[in-house]
């Protein structure tokens, strides 16, 4: 909160604020001190945030506060002096005034006299049973009005949230304010960092710099023009000069007149164009990283999802006369807010069955060699751009003889078939709708809604879960999901002159596949994978675009996975690794079959974001109909016509053959040299239409070699391509000033980038 916020807000959001804050403090140290009753710190902590809460309460003029907090420092102080030893109901009643402390700090939630009353009795009983009401024996179940069984508690709020509409910096990145979470609707409120902040400020103005530099630019192209048309009217005197029959003196002083004019309108181009490509470059990287600055302002902890979690799971382990505590690693797991908000669901769904389906009574733990306390561990990081979730239990695991059974009995496969199935295969039934091992509904779970949500939820939000246990041992859910849902990384290809982008987080694969090795079997094609057959679908029969018109010997696939399927989907290009922007698509237009959003490529085309899963459906539908069109290589591909003469000059030998292969199999001639002095002799003794160097080469150099080339009278219009694993500014800065043509990494040939460069510069291999 900023300070002119502070002056601003009431008495009651600052107290609002403080109660977020120390409960949350409240909470978590009453969980860890349910397990070691004893710790000085926590204890420490505990009666400090009660003790700051009842003073801050009698400022406000909050009596219910006062009278809450008062009671709980009083239980804390007692156990800090040793006068009383913190057990479970004890905890109890102290996380139930935690509660009750947010609820007032609320006024729309603030509780009743009743249940300020109801709790006052309860902690008296459990600090004296001789207080305990008739009836009730002490250490017995709260008697403040319980939430139903089957809805999580209340979430523990965070300390991050601030009363309504203050925006605030924080060490933990964004969220919403605290009077955000309490309206529940109108617009969103944000909170950014001081540090980012500036941050996106300090970016924001060196673009405006950066776009200053067009100014001159522009000056310079409108010299660049009447220097032209001087140029023009030079040489329309020479051509009149000849017409005329002059002397011979003034038609070579016209021309001279015309070439130091061209000469210098020359090299008014070349330098323009460099310092054009030099902003383009700073600009593109200045770009990424505001898009980065502000794409960061939307990341939070994994730990915000947690809020309540551990609560939840020890409140839910108790109403079910177990122990059970949830540990949790890689809470500062930096994730997509949008996608924090939507695992919240599944996750605790996941918890909640294994509290309840996964982790035995502690009488029955004790018999099979465990500890009596149940652990369900947390762990979340980052893999690949992806969120990786593991959620696991050491509990009893699946009894996959009685899932066998139940699959039997739901008439989901015969018994034959049942008793063939793997482990896998079984557990893959605990998530179709409505299908549980419970046989009798309580109201924890067993009312139909089981796993099939949890997946469905997760699906969509582009991610993945897969289940695996151990028979006595305990239960595994991994769950794979993106980073942020602004962003997908995507191959893009090309699927009938149109761009298409297969997120990568569903391809296992992208190859190219030689014809001869298409295997046509029962009217459908097939190749294998790994030693795996895959089936083969078109894109453009999936899609609807025409069908590919390109000769070759070999066709481009992208291998995609869903589950355990894998297709492979032929595609006539890849463009590319993309990190896209998603861009929904219009509402009005329903769901698009096979497509799930739209993105801008860099020349600000329109790429189209496939659905996986619904083109996975698409192909199984093809399949079942019998309508696959043949994917097979054209007639009269296999002619060989003499091509292009390209010379690689790299003093890596895997680099040398990655360039050399992928030139011949795009139809050009390929010559290579192991370094400058190498490719230079080459260039003196033979003739080519294109050289490709490197930087770092012994000997000579790509810079050394490009400037030889420059200066050679025969050699100095060659087209120039200099490629090089460093893509700062400097490097491309000295291919470009030492004469290359054209600047590329060696990142770039995985795709198609290489061969696109190369036709811009010399056209294709026969033209």
């Amino acid at each position: 909160m900023t300070p002119e916020q502070m002056r601003d807000a009431s008495l009651l959001e600052l107290f609002a604020l403080e109660a977020e804050a120390q409960t949350s403090v409240l909470s978590a140290g009453l969980l860890d001190l349910e397990r070691n009753p004893a710790d000085p710190a926590q204890l420490e902590a505990c009666m400090r945030a009660a003790h700051s809460l009842k003073g801050a309460a009698r400022i406000v003029g909050v009596d219910a506060g006062v009278r809450v907090a008062h009671v709980m420092e009083d239980c804390l102080v007692a156990a800090q002096a040793g006068d009383l030893r913190l057990r479970p109901e004890h905890i109890d009643a102290l996380l139930q005034g935690t509660d009750l402390l947010m609820r007032i700090a609320l006024p729309d939630k603030a509780p009743g006299a009743a249940d300020i009353d109801a709790f006052l009795a309860q902690l008296a009983a459990a600090l004296d049973p001789s207080q305990a009401p008739a009836g009730r024996l002490p250490g017995a179940a709260p008697a403040l009005p319980a939430a139903p069984a089957h809805a999580p508690p209340p979430a523990v709020p965070s300390t991050d949230a601030r009363p309504d509409g203050a925006l605030a910096a924080s060490e933990d990145g964004s969220s919403e304010t605290a009077g955000q979470r309490r309206a529940g609707e109108g617009e969103r409120v944000l909170r950014v960092t001081a540090e980012r902040l500036n941050a996106l400020l300090d970016l924001a103005s060196k673009a405006m710099v950066e776009t200053g530099r067009l100014k001159p630019y522009l000056a310079s192209l409108q010299r660049l023009k009447r220097m032209q048309a001087q140029s023009l009217r030079a040489l329309d005197e020479l051509k009149d000069s000849l017409d005329a029959a002059h002397p011979l003196e003034d038609v070579r002083a016209a021309l001279s007149q015309a070439r130091g004019l061209l000469g210098e309108t020359q090299q008014i181009l070349l330098c323009q164009a460099a310092e054009l490509d030099d902003y383009g470059w700073e600009a593109a990287q200045r770009a990424q990283q505001l898009y980065d600055t502000a794409l960061a302002c939307r990341m939070r902890p994994f730990a915000d999802v947690l809020g309540g979690q551990a609560r939840m799971v020890r409140d839910l382990g108790r109403s079910l006369g177990k122990q059970v505590r949830l540990e949790v690693e890689g809470e500062k797991t930096q994730v997509d807010r949008d996608v924090l908000e939507r695992l919240e669901g599944p996750l605790t769904h996941l918890l909640r069955n294994a509290v309840d389906h996964g982790i035995e009574a502690p009488e029955l733990r004790l018999l099979a060699g465990k500890p009596a306390e149940g652990t369900i561990r947390l762990r979340a990081s980052h893999q690949a751009g992806q969120l990786v979730l593991e959620l696991s239990d050491d509990g009893a695991g699946v009894d996959l003889a009685r899932l066998r059974q139940s699959v039997v009995q739901r008439q989901l496969a015969t018994a034959e078939t049942a008793e063939r199935l793997s482990e896998e295969e079984l557990l893959a039934f605990l998530f179709l709708p409505a299908f549980s091992l419970r046989d009798t509904v309580t109201e924890v779970s067993g009312r139909g809604v089981g796993l099939d949500a949890v997946q469905h939820m997760v699906r969509e939000v582009r991610g993945s879960i897969e289940m695996t246990q151990q028979r006595g041992q305990g239960s595994r859910f991994l769950l794979e999901v993106p980073l942020t849902l602004s962003v997908v990384r995507s191959l893009v290809v090309d699927v009938g002159g149109e761009a298409y982008a297969f997120p990568l987080a569903h391809i296992e694969h992208s190859l190219n596949l030689a014809t001869d090795d298409i295997v046509q079997l029962e009217g459908r094609q097939h190749f294998f994978h790994h030693g795996r057959q895959v089936g083969l679908v078109a894109a453009s029969q999936l899609l609807q675009r025409p069908p590919s018109q390109q000769h070759g010997e070999s066709i481009r696939v992208v291998v995609v996975r869903e589950r355990d399927a894998l297709y492979g989907i032929a595609v006539e290009r890849f463009i590319g690794e993309r990190v896209l922007a998603v861009l929904p698509l219009d509402s009005r237009l329903g769901k698009v079959q096979d497509i799930s959003a739209g993105a801008l490529l860099d020349d600000g085309s329109v790429v189209l974001i496939v659905d996986v899963e619904d083109m996975v459906r698409s192909v199984d539908k093809l399949l079942s109909s019998g309508r696959l069109e043949r994917i097979d290589r054209p007639a009269g591909a296999a002619s060989q016509r003499a091509g292009k003469r390209v010379l690689v000059v790299d003093d890596s030998l895997t680099v040398r053959e990655l360039q050399r292969k992928l030139l011949l199999a795009a139809g050009y001639e390929v010559a290579v040299a192991v370094d400058g002095m190498d490719g230079w002799n080459a260039l003196r003794g033979e003739a080519f239409d294109l050289l490709i160097t490197d930087i770092d080469m012994p000997r000579m150099d790509g810079i050394e070699l490009v400037t030889l080339l420059r200066r050679d009278n025969r050699l100095h219009s060659l087209p120039v391509m200099v490629v090089s694993y460093k893509d700062r500014e400097e490097d491309r800065q000295r291919g470009l000033e030492a004469g290359a043509d054209y600047y590329l990494a060696k990142a770039s040939f995985h795709d198609d980038a290489l061969l696109d460069a190369v036709a811009e510069l010399i056209g294709g291999a026969q033209g």
